[in-house]
């Protein structure tokens, strides 16, 4: 009962006969691909697809979430709920054997196609619960990714997701640990208008799952809880960002997000999304006041022994050539270091030319007042790594939106000016870092160090053009600091309209120099990700409406139409263009208005009716209006009309008289209401000689 795809072996012994979930058509075109695709053209065929599901499970950038995990070559990998095997080739070229339990026949044999040259792993298909009295009790690390949060469906009970964690723990080696990543039920992203990932509804993890279902996601207090009532009292937690399925950056306790580091959020790419606030803004009072580990938007729990590193970032949303990976780690000293290391072999040059930058650019700026943060290249297992020391300050970026916040201008122009006389420094030299923007240069005092200098070339760049950059970059990550004084800096800097647009080609270049010819991920969600809405407009729209879309009814027994005798109708408003209502009359009623509005409009009639008889539109008499009538009939000989209220209080006037009333009568109406500009208003009111002539 067992498969070979390549190198890899399928066990069948505990598959029940048939998958028992699938998502669809999907997944057969996921099987085409894999089995007739290569992984280098992936990225192809998910720029070709434009679909959220292959992206999901075909992007290399999945892998990050264990890519950082120091894992050996000796080290035996249990990964349960392996799917269509995103991470399964991480795991593969880190350790010595990646043992994969997988209810899904159909995603095994994804996982299997995609990675059929990978000899070390084998894949049970079935129920975890059916395949794991036959695991071995010795794995170094258990993988849970994107798995905990369906403890219950795997396990059932009472207590399924303690149960899940104790039967795991039989499998561990005596110092194996076991890794879990899931979402954070109280994530920022969530209160900010993201829907819950598992049940696509709004707030539904917040709301503590209101509709049931066997998905839990959980606080970092919630998990806690759990891992003690197992027994585990050694645990480590992390924090991917944006999130864990497509993470570029991991924090833990030892190293936190900086105020202006967390601005990546709108990352929609499966389902539209609302935007309640600006989460950029909102996590930065979160970090500012310690709640980075309340809200974060996932998590990763490392239950077991601690391990390095403190901070990973990964920029391989680039072309092959510049794919690296940044940590930062401590050694036995407690001295921090900031190391980059190539993630393909075609980047190892990459990473060795910033040694030589570093030489540059020291010999550049020496006597200027701009450190260089030294670096160190070092070799290991055949690759080679550039390592720095880890510097104190703080970003200038932070000091200048200190300034703007507290309304400093000329405190900004002052850190500003020291900027560009720092950089521009000995400019002729013949070598230039491309990227030192705000952010890269910590300031400490008198000392400024610039920290990353990955992007320097053997060539002259005027200091305008850098300080034009470090700005236009500055702007783009925060719209609160367009209160800068734009024209001040470019007028400082010499900088024309025509130099200025020069500068944002270049840039829009110089960003595809990077990512090569794939797209980037903000592109790929440009393509294909979901719509953001913007309920603050919709509520705005609302507002001012309420005074002027109203619609207001009289009725007249025999005094005429009384404002104190008048109502508002209440939730009529089908679209925000059509009302459906119904108003009642007595047999004393001699007449019924409508006034569709309180502010000039067009109203389109699309049903009127009185005791269920249309209301002769085109009876004289019948109708009156203070607007203007444009009456047309179509091929069945109904009637149609269009009122044009070029001025306030428009109003239409039915006389029941010509639509034979009884002792209790109901007038049914449909609107199509149109509000106009006062422009068009008054235009309207223009014509009314020409109006009058299609009545």
């Amino acid at each position: 009962m067992t498969e070979e795809i390549g190198k890899i072996k399928l066990d069948y012994s505990k598959y029940p006969g048939e998958d028992l979930y699938c998502d669809g058509a999907v997944e057969d075109e996921l099987l085409d691909i894999a089995r007739g695709r290569s992984q280098v053209e992936y990225a192809g065929v998910i720029e070709e697809r434009k679909s959220w599901p292959i992206l999901y499970h075909l992007s290399p950038l999945r892998e990050n979430i264990v890519e950082w995990i120091p894992m050996k070559a000796t080290d035996k990998v249990l990964e349960v709920g392996s799917g269509c095997g995103a991470i399964t080739g991480a795991l593969s070229r880190k350790a010595g054997s990646v043992t994969c339990v997988e209810l899904s026949k159909k995603r095994s044999l994804i996982n299997a196609y995609r990675h059929s040259e990978c000899e070390n792993i084998t894949i049970h298909v079935g129920n975890f619960k059916d395949v794991e009295p036959d695991l071995p009790a010795d794995f170094d690390y258990i993988c849970l990714i994107g798995v905990f949060e369906y403890g219950r469906g795997y396990i059932g009970g009472d207590r399924p997701y303690e149960e899940f964690l104790e039967i795991l723990k039989k499998h561990l080696a005596p110092e194996g640990r076991i890794i879990i990543a899931i979402e954070n039920k109280y994530g920022l992203k969530y209160f900010a208008g993201c829907k819950e990932d598992h049940l696509g509804t709004y707030f539904g993890g917040i709301e503590d799952y209101p509709e049931g279902g066997v998905v839990r996601t959980f606080s970092r207090k919630g998990l806690e809880r759990i891992f003690r009532r197992c027994g585990i009292q050694e645990y480590r937690f992390y924090y991917p960002y944006p999130d864990y399925k497509f993470m570029t950056a991991l924090y833990s306790d030892r190293y936190l997000p900086g105020r202006g580091e967390l601005s990546n959020n709108i990352r929609n790419f499966d389902c539209d999304r609302m935007l309640l606030f600006d989460e950029k803004r909102a996590y930065d009072g979160i970090v500012r006041d310690g709640l980075f580990s309340v809200f974060a938007n996932s998590y990763v729990a490392v239950l077991g022994k601690d391990f390095p590193p403190d901070y990973v970032k990964y920029s391989n949303d680039r072309a092959p050539e510049y794919r690296i990976k940044t940590t930062i780690s401590r050694n036995d000293e407690g001295k921090a270091y900031v190391c980059k290391y190539p993630l393909t072999e075609e980047a190892q040059e990459h990473v060795r030319g910033m040694a030589l930058a570093c030489e540059l650019l020291t010999e550049r700026y020496e006597g200027s007042g701009l450190r260089i943060n030294p670096c160190e290249l070092i070799e290991q297992e055949g690759t080679v790594y550039a390592r720095f020391p880890f510097e104190n300050g703080t970003p200038l970026s932070e000091l200048l939106d200190e300034c703007l916040q507290r309304q400093d201008v000329e405190g900004f122009h002052k850190l500003f000016d020291q900027y560009v006389e720092r950089i521009g420094y000995n400019e002729a030299a013949g070598v230039a870092d491309f990227d030192p923007v705000f952010s890269n240069v910590l300031v400490d005092g008198e000392n400024w160090t610039l920290i990353d200098y990955e992007w320097t070339f053997g060539r002259t760049i005027e200091t305008k053009e850098l300080a034009f950059r470090a700005v236009y970059c500055y702007l783009l990550e925060d719209e609160q600091r367009n209160r800068l004084e734009l024209d001040r800096i470019l007028d400082k800097l010499d900088i024309t309209a025509s130099d200025a647009e020069e500068y944002r080609q270049q840039e829009a270049q110089f960003q595809q120099f990077v990512t090569g010819k794939q797209l980037s991920m903000a592109q790929l969600r440009e393509l294909f990700g979901g719509d953001v809405l913007y309920p603050e407009k919709w509520i705005g729209k609302f507002k001012d409406m309420e005074s002027s879309a109203r619609i207001q009814i009289y009725r007249d027994t025999g005094s005429g139409f009384r404002e104190e005798e008048s109502e508002f109708l209440q939730d009529v408003w089908r679209t925000e263009r059509e009302a459906e209502f119904q108003v009642s009359a007595s047999g004393d009623v001699r007449a019924i208005r409508i006034d569709p509005g309180m502010d000039p409009c067009i109203c389109r009639v699309l049903e009127l009716k009185f005791n269920d008889r249309a209301v002769p539109l085109g009876k004289k008499g019948a109708v009156t209006v203070n607007g203007k009538s444009i009456l047309t009939k179509d091929s069945d000989g109904k009637e149609n009309a269009c009122y044009i209220f070029p001025a306030e209080d428009p109003n239409i006037c039915i006389d029941l008289a010509a639509c034979s009333p009884q002792g209790e009568n109901l007038l049914s109406a449909r609107l199509e209401v149109i509000r106009l500009t006062p422009e068009t208003a008054a235009l309207a009111g223009s014509q009314r000689k020409g109006l009058r002539g299609l009545r």
